[in-house]
């Protein structure tokens, strides 16, 4: 038997390592189906334009092909990005996102999700309004705010034109005046929230409050001297 097993080694040896090389390769051609999340890059935006509407910034992508070369893929070697160079103001529709892929020829997409994106750019527009002072609470029995001034009194807005022509003025964070008896100056968070725009410079300005207190009544004024 021990004989049998000896004889023709060289050929049984070759036919071994055939076996095994004929595995690894059915292996290594299984068809494998991997999901990535793909970053979207927007590329190229135009000068003096901005994007103005919810674009996604991870793109599902699920990919197909042999074992090999997927397991060789990582996800930086996936990247997708749209050239916005050159386009004017409107929405534009990218469709077939798949041909963006940079992948290898063995690799195929089976999905993509979204499938397109719309980009809408509008133009970057400036505006200056007035600053709108805001209070919270109930100031003490009797007194009163006579004034309230706001340094600056107007601030700029800056952002997309569609969204900016709708802007007539920019509050500040409530100031709470329940305890207050006297002026006072404070520097107050403005509280602005737009969705394309913001306020230009630091966010905040100083107030200054005149808070009158209560009227003396006639009563109880003092007699002049020497009468009664």
């Amino acid at each position: 038997m021990l004989t049998g097993l000896t004889q023709n080694w060289l050929l049984k040896l070759l036919s071994l390592v055939f076996a095994v090389v004929l595995w690894f390769f059915v292996m290594g051609e299984q068809k494998l189906e991997v999901g990535y999340a793909v970053p979207l890059e927007l590329q190229n935006i135009p000068p003096g334009l901005m994007v103005a509407n919810e674009v996604p910034r991870l793109i599902d992508v699920r990919i197909s092909g042999p074992r090999t070369v997927l397991m060789n893929l990582k996800q930086s070697d996936i990247s997708l990005s749209v050239d916005l160079a050159d386009l004017e103001p409107g929405v534009t529709s990218f469709k077939r996102l798949e041909e963006r892929l940079n992948l290898p020829n063995a690799l195929k997409v089976t999905r993509l999700s979204p499938s397109f994106v719309d980009v809408k750019l509008e133009r970057i527009k400036e505006k200056t309004v007035p600053v709108l002072v805001l209070f919270s609470g109930s100031l003490p029995t009797g007194f009163r705010i006579s004034g309230a001034i706001a340094y600056p009194k107007r601030v700029t807005v800056t952002g997309a034109e569609g969204e900016i022509k709708d802007v007539a003025e920019v509050p500040t964070e409530p100031i709470d005046v329940s305890e207050v008896r006297q002026n006072f100056t404070l520097m107050v968070p403005l509280n602005y929230r737009g969705k394309y725009t913001t306020v230009k410079g630091d966010g905040a300005v100083e107030v200054r409050v005149t808070v009158v207190p209560p009227s003396v009544r006639p009563a109880d004024r003092p007699s002049p001297k020497g009468k009664k």
